[in-house]
């Protein structure tokens, strides 16, 4: 096949719309429903993420993709009592580290992962199909289905649920072409790869790099390869737990990417593990009540006439107090950037967050400043010397 029509455009008023090539055959095959424009756009980076991080890895990976940007990404690592409890994940239910990795990458940020395309380094098993089904999502994209995956994802959203199987051995051109405007762009493919070696430049005083931060700073750098910039990520433990995206300003990508990774963790609190919700409840109401009641909004779910339809009985509000004790034990997490960071701010903000172990660039008139400044702290940084742009 060298087509497939969609059903419109990035709007509905925006028809007619396909993906094509000019030559050979299309690298994917739709399995399930009518996948659009903005799905092909999700599927196709998703897929380039999941596959590099299987390489650069050898973990079987996911990713969570929502306008053309990962909410999350992560790789199939064990997950244990409080991941189980923080992602809905039922007691007795067997996961495979595909699984995992889905289940990891969804919980990076669970209110945006809404609606998202699914991405999977392997062959999609029952496990993970399980899991799925009873998540709000568009579709999916993998190099294969098991049969008793397929049934159960073609039973999703009554039989539209998009399953697209993608040839995981297709090699696109080194040259990539775009029309804007009737202009047409031309540029050489992003290949470049995101390895150990990447971090050998440390410029900190603390130059301890464990397997774990490498890993994690890999995670990173390649999910903001495909990520809309500019972009900040923050990674703890093989998963995305913050992503910035499509800021104009450096310090608003660490700040909103920092703010998620703090939602992400005050998430895995006693007290929001221990919410009493009603029997029934879906996930989506859950993750819109457990959001509020992190917020400075709190009152909207806890005044009486509102925790009722949520509670069983009416639990008590996370603190500031509490909040911010919390928050002060999270340390470990790695930080990327697609760009340098322009100063010091940047690694201020991330600390806050327990951000350890920074890659960047570099490049920026003002590195000793942002050098300086993690120091201070006793972080490890490297400059990659490789900007990661995407649009």
């Amino acid at each position: 096949m060298r087509e497939i029509e969609l059903k419109y455009g990035c709007n509905p008023n925006q028809k007619p719309a396909r993906i094509f090539v000019k030559s050979g055959a299309l690298p994917v095959e739709v399995l399930c429903g009518q996948p659009g424009y903005i799905n092909f756009m999700d599927a196709l980076n998703a897929w380039q993420l999941v596959k590099e991080l299987r390489e650069a890895t050898g973990l079987p990976a996911a990713a969570s993709f929502k306008h053309v940007s990962p909410a999350g990404a992560a790789v199939g690592m064990e997950l244990d009592e409080t991941d189980r409890a923080a992602y809905f994940v039922p007691e007795n239910a067997e996961l495979s580290p595909l699984a995992s990795a889905y289940i990891r990458a969804r919980g990076a940020d669970r209110l945006s992962a809404y609606g998202d395309w699914a991405a999977l380094s392997d062959v999609c098993d029952e496990a993970t199909a399980s899991y799925l089904k009873g998540e709000v999502s568009d579709g999916i994209i993998a190099p294969g289905y098991t049969d008793a995956a397929l049934e159960i994802l073609r039973a999703k959203k009554g039989g539209k649920y998009a399953v697209v199987r993608v040839d995981e051995n297709y090699a696109p051109a080194p040259l990539e072409l775009r029309d804007i405007f009737g202009v047409t762009f031309e540029q050489s493919r992003n290949d470049f790869k995101i390895d150990r070696g990447v971090f050998a430049n440390v410029v900190t005083k603390n130059k301890a790099l464990p397997e774990e931060a490498l890993r994690d700073m890999a995670v990173a750098l390649i999910a903001l390869k495909y990520t809309q910039s500019n972009s900040v990520c923050y990674v703890k433990n093989g998963q995305a737990i913050g992503i910035g995206a499509g800021q104009q300003s450096r310090i608003h990508c660490t700040r909103l990417a920092g703010n998620k990774a703090d939602t992400w963790y005050l998430r895995r609190h006693p007290k929001v593990l221990s919410l009493p919700f009603l029997a029934g409840l879906k996930r989506p109401e859950r993750d819109n009540a457990i959001d509020v009641y992190l917020s400075d909004e709190y009152v909207d779910v806890l005044r009486d006439g509102a925790w009722q339809a949520l509670f069983f009985e009416k639990p008590a509000a996370l603190t500031r107090a509490e909040k911010k004790a919390w928050l002060a034990a999270q340390t470990g997490v790695a930080i990327g950037s697609d760009a340098f960071f322009p100063f010091g701010d940047n690694i201020e903000r991330a600390k806050k967050s327990g951000v350890l172990y920074i890659a960047e660039p570099g490049g920026s008139i003002r590195d000793d400043n942002v050098i300086e400044t993690a120091d201070r702290y006793g972080m490890v940084m490297c400059f990659t010397g490789a900007r990661l742009f995407h649009h």
